[in-house]
């Protein structure tokens, strides 16, 4: 079972936040103000925040810009995991992987079936790594931000997650880059 070890210090992780939506601005982003909301009430820090229409290329354009920044450790995306035309955001974020976390997407969908039911199977919540870069693509709807957070990322964003964390693992993620 998981646990919090508290004797070991907790260390906050840089996230930017992306919000995708061809139809809302900052005002109206309630799923990006969920995911802000909760990273920063578990004491992590908001590396920046950013909304795109729902262009694959763009998407895809500024993930790798984040993940080339050594001030953002996680992207977390909100938007554009469904199903429909314009939903290139999984899309996107494969384009940049290195590396997929596949059991993301399965616990996410575990989770949401808890709470939606059989709707879960619309949504392609994904995970993966790039560049030493964490990356998540979470649905648009609040609920969903909520319960991803909740539920995945707080836990494995907390270095004192155990049996084991993302944080902890979060400087080896590029190694392979520098091997000679």
């Amino acid at each position: 079972m998981s646990t919090i070890d508290e004797d070991k210090p907790f260390i906050p992780v840089r996230i930017a936040v992306l919000t995708v939506s061809d139809s809302r601005d900052l005002s109206q982003d309630r799923s990006g103000d969920t995911l802000v909301a909760r990273l920063e009430g578990a004491g992590h820090q908001l590396a920046d925040r950013k909304i795109l229409r729902d262009e694959r290329s763009e998407i895809a354009a500024q993930l790798r810009a984040w993940c080339a920044d050594d001030s953002v450790d996680v992207v977390i995306s909100t938007g554009g995991t469904g199903l429909t035309g314009r939903d290139v955001t999984v899309e996107a974020h494969r384009d940049v992987y290195e590396k997929e976390i596949d059991a993301f997407g399965t616990v996410f969908t575990i989770v949401s079936m808890g709470k939606i039911g059989t709707s879960a199977v619309q949504s392609r919540a994904t995970g993966g790594v790039a560049n030493g870069t964490y990356m998540f693509a979470l649905p648009g709807s609040p609920g969903a931000c909520k319960d991803a957070w909740d539920e995945i990322l707080e836990k494995q964003l907390d270095y004192r997650h155990r049996p084991c964390n993302f944080v902890e693992i979060l400087p080896r993620l590029d190694e392979h880059h520098r091997r000679k």
